[in-house]
């Protein structure tokens, strides 16, 4: 056992003091902005912001091919007084002025020869009539561990710090090769925006089944906060990426691949040669019918700066991506590989053992200005709650299986409180139906079901302990077919996709029987998504949990199974589970964590559910999901959501089917951008991003809090650990940013934040925080002192005794591959040759913060002195616990907000379905 993990996380060295660079700093200039501004409102008619340059396009173009520009500051698109550029060195305006004139070209139709486009002309001129003057290049000391402490002791960066100093150190690290069992690696940069990656160039190959097949080593890298941590942080995350070598799939159905561009620079000199990749995204136009460059890409631009080189096409990429990823003279494209696009041979993940070798290599290319943040040991021995043991040592087999079943049967039981349950299962393939009506019976420990009915009604039952179940088993038929979208392009996309499911609706009404005083439950078998991608908005998932909701019955999906599906019965298995979860037949077991616990503890879960225009329905919405979880003294425990209209807590599957038929705010809503900036000082610290427009983000933050803050005194009544997302919340929480926080307070809007006692006697308040798409908590492994190199489970801490923050990581799952020990996919060994084809298990980790607890000031400040304090381990170890379930693998969050969470699948607005100019009670 593993007693310390490691954080691949890096901090400045307080002992080194400050990390200054000399850099030069560009401007736009208020001439030369002003003048793009003009260029874009003329060319862009239309255009809903003609004050916002589009220079993502031109910031991309800017990295690749002008030397010694490192980063691009945020916001120049709409100031021109604030910073642009920072390089190296400044670049010459031979440089500058080709590509901006390209850029500025760009921005008109190519039918649009109109002069204003030719702007590198009048960059370059003499002529003061006619010139646009460049701003001059500053030279800028930048300190790149400048630091300001928040008052709640959260160490946060200068803000352009979050985009600059990855990007510095990618490139530092680039400098150098990384060796690795006889191989050699270089790597390039990735520029992310908030963030950079190194990507080993050129890709290592596997060859497999008479094919080459093409990956690379990756680090992504990104900058952090930590709650009340006084330095902030590098988090440096390691990962395999593969290369797609053939598409099996047809252009129109290629939604956006990455594509990245190796290309030389046009004009010599200059430093960092050759150390970027480009990043294009590839696609098909529905509106030129054809495979194009999309989301800003800069290579429509290259041809037009290097008349010489040959550059791929959209098409011939597409065709021949192997023959690109080798080159053509001296330009290289890589397509990032996406599993839709067909199978790959190179499994994805990293070995622990290549993960430490890259963070030892990073360590050493970071001093001595960022030192590793210190290792994490073992908080407690009781890792996991009162599980059932497992068969074995000395247990007869199937004996665990008798359990569980008895378990489920009574949580079924104590869910239905009486009711029958009437399920139908609507099946495509007499496989899938023989499966779910084998395994539900040995799910709940019942014998072999008899089939009660005709061929013409398939109906069987079980009865008995509290649980009376019929199951009615019927073809599918046209209720599983594609939804038929209209292509009518003169109506919102929406509201077309709202009568293809109105239509669905119908066609389920038609086919139900009624059946009142029953809980009702529909297993259906439908293709995977993938059979409907050809079709925009054709799939029928969403359309028939809409439809079944409305008849006031819960939904769960099995996909048809393929032609090696070998693993039906685990399928089966898990559409019963999850049948359950949604009735609320589920429960955590007892923590093992000590006296500590309150007896009478609930749990309560907030969850934020978040679609946009892109979403399923086509309709945005912001939706807060509460749920309640009580455990009993004796067996199961109550499962509950807050109806927010009603203001009363109602049995879980009962808040699921209200979700699916709330009402959703005015239309306008939906027309602000999809974009939260990450918990690390990035957002505007009023709670409205910069750029969206105050009224409707406003509304939203002030409802979600009214809404928590009555949710905070409902519960006050009882002891209360309540949980929360800080990834999720904090969009329309924003005191839940790292640098808002305060030990044992809570905030709201703009007021002070105030002691989190006063919202209940016996609260507390516990965040979590994983990765999610930002790598916002730091990669681990475990390592001990003879070298070993692996995973465990277990809560992780510092030895300071007033840390609030720890780790969780989940034990390995019992679907995770067992691989031998020495593997290396990056430099695989001669008895290792099918190493590349491994799939690495490569766990996260839960970051939680002891937000609210009994501290011994938290008690002093409320008149409570003689109390026992709380230990914010403890709380730490519950949450952890929480986590852990007999029917499941360690979920990647405890289970109250795990439930949550998984309300948001009812969440499913309609467009034309709502009352207009209304504002529902939900954000």
């Amino acid at each position: 056992m593993y007693h310390t993990i490691r954080n691949a996380a890096y901090e400045p060295d307080p002992l080194h003091g400050p990390w200054r660079e000399e850099m030069s700093v560009l401007r736009l200039g208020e001439e030369l902005h002003a003048e793009l501004t003009r260029m874009h409102a003329e060319a862009g008619k239309g255009s809903v912001r003609p004050d916002r340059l589009p220079v993502r396009r031109l910031n991309s173009l800017l990295q690749a091919m002008a030397p010694g520009v490192i980063a691009t500051g945020r916001n120049a698109g709409t100031d021109g007084s604030l910073p642009w550029l920072y390089a190296r060195e400044a670049v010459p305006p031979e440089v500058l002025a080709p590509v901006i004139g390209t850029w500025a070209a760009g921005m008109y139709p190519e039918e649009d020869d109109t002069e204003d486009a030719d702007l590198e002309e009048r960059l370059r001129s003499d002529d003061p009539a006619e010139a646009v003057q460049l701003s001059g290049w500053e030279a800028e000391s930048v300190d790149l561990t400048e630091t300001v402490t928040s008052a709640g002791g959260t160490a946060e960066p200068a803000a352009r710090l979050y985009g600059l100093l990855p990007e510095w150190v990618a490139f530092r690290l680039a400098a150098r090769t990384f060796r690795t069992g006889g191989t050699t690696l270089h790597f390039r940069v990735e520029s992310l925006g908030n963030g950079a990656r190194l990507v080993s160039w050129p890709p290592q190959r596997y060859e497999r089944r008479g094919q080459t097949w093409y990956y690379s080593a990756c680090l992504n890298i990104t900058v952090h906060t930590v709650p009340f941590a006084p330095r902030f942080r590098v988090h440096v995350s390691t990962q395999v990426r593969r290369w797609a070598t053939q598409l099996d799939v047809r252009p129109h159905q290629l939604g956006g691949a990455t594509v990245l561009l190796d290309a030389p620079l046009p004009w010599p000199g200059g430093p960092d040669r050759g150390h970027r990749l480009m990043v294009n995204t590839l696609g098909y136009d529905r509106r030129l019918k054809e495979l194009a460059w999309r989301h800003h890409s800069p290579a429509p631009l290259l041809p037009e700066l290097d008349i010489v080189r040959n550059y791929p096409q959209p098409e011939a990429l597409f065709s021949h991506p192997e023959r690109w990823i080798n080159g053509s003279g001296d330009v290289a494209a890589g397509i990032v590989y996406h599993p839709s696009t067909g199978p790959h041979e190179v499994g994805p993940g990293l070995m622990a053992r290549e993960r430490a070798d890259l963070d030892a290599w990073v360590e050493e290319g970071l001093r001595p200005m960022l030192t590793r943040v210190p290792d994490l040991t073992r908080v407690t021995r009781s890792n996991t709650p009162s599980l059932l043991p497992s068969s074995g040592a000395g247990r007869g087999p199937g004996v665990r299986d008798t359990q569980l079943a008895l378990q489920r049967r009574a949580a079924l039981a104590r869910a239905l409180n009486g009711r029958p349950l009437e399920i139908d299962v609507f099946w495509q393939s007499p496989e899938t139906r023989a499966a779910l009506l084998a395994e539900l019976p040995k799910l709940i420990g019942f014998p072999p079901g008899e089939s009660e009915g005709s061929a013409d009604d398939d109906t069987w039952r079980w009865r008995g302990e509290g649980v009376d179940i019929r199951v009615h088993a019927q073809p599918a038929g046209a209720l599983a077919d594609a939804l038929p979208v209209s292509r009518e392009r003169g109506r919102p996309r929406a509201v077309r996709l709202a009568e293809a499911v109105e239509g669905r609706c119908r066609l389920v009404a038609d086919r139900v029987v009624p059946r009142p005083d029953a809980a009702g439950v529909v297993i259906m078998e439908i293709a995977g998504k993938e059979r409907f991608a050809a079709v925009p908005d054709s799939d029928p998932k969403h359309a028939l949990r809409i439809a079944w909701a409305r008849q006031d019955r819960l939904s769960q999906f099995v996909n048809l199974p393929d032609d090696t599906d070998s693993g039906l019965e685990h399928r089966a298995k898990w559409t019963w589970l999850d049948a359950f979860r949604q009735l609320g037949a589920i429960s955590p077991p007892a923590h093992r964590v000590g006296a500590g616990v309150p007896g009478d503890l609930q749990y309560v879960a907030l969850w934020l559910v978040r679609h946009t225009r892109k979403g399923s329905t086509r309709r945005p919405v912001h939706r807060l999901v509460a749920v309640r979880v009580r455990p009993g003294d004796e067996g199961p425990g109550v499962i509950e959501g807050w109806d927010a209209e009603r203001a009363e807590w109602v049995p879980y599957p009962k808040l699921l089917l209200l979700l699916s038929q709330a009402t959703e705010p005015v239309a306008e809503a939906g027309k602000e951008r999809q974009a939260d900036t990450g918990g690390d000082g990035v957002a505007a610290r009023g709670g409205v991003r910069p750029g969206a427009r105050p009224g409707v983000e406003q509304h939203r933050q002030w409802e979600t809090e009214r809404q928590i803050r009555a949710l905070l005194f409902q519960l006050r009544g009882r002891p209360t650990l309540v949980l929360a997302d800080a990834g999720n919340l904090r969009q329309c929480w924003p005191r839940l940013r790292n640098g808002e926080l305060h030990r044992d307070m809570l905030g709201f809007g703009t007021e002070p934040a105030q002691r989190h006692t006063l919202y209940g006697d016996d609260l507390r308040v516990v965040l979590v925080r994983d990765a999610n798409a930002r790598e916002e908590v730091a990669e681990w492994y475990a390592h001990d002192a003879k070298g070993s190199v692996g995973f465990t489970e277990g809560v992780w801490g510092t030895t300071e005794t007033e840390s609030r923050v720890f780790a969780s990581t989940a034990a390995k799952p019992h679907t995770a591959a067992k691989l031998p020990k020495g593997l290396m996919k990056l430099a695989p060994t001669a008895q290792g040759r099918t190493a590349p084809g491994k799939t690495a298990w490569n766990p996260g980790q839960l970051e939680i913060t002891v937000l609210g607890c009994l501290s011994e000031k938290a008690l002093a400040d409320s008149g409570r002195e003689g109390d026992l304090p709380d230990r914010p381990a403890e709380w730490a170890t519950l949450t952890h616990q929480l986590r852990y379930q007999d029917d499941y693998p360690p979920l990647a969050r405890p289970l109250p907000l795990h439930l949550a969470r998984l309300a948001g699948e009812y969440v499913l607005p309609v467009a034309g379905t709502k009352e207009e100019g209304s504002m529902s009670s939900a954000p």
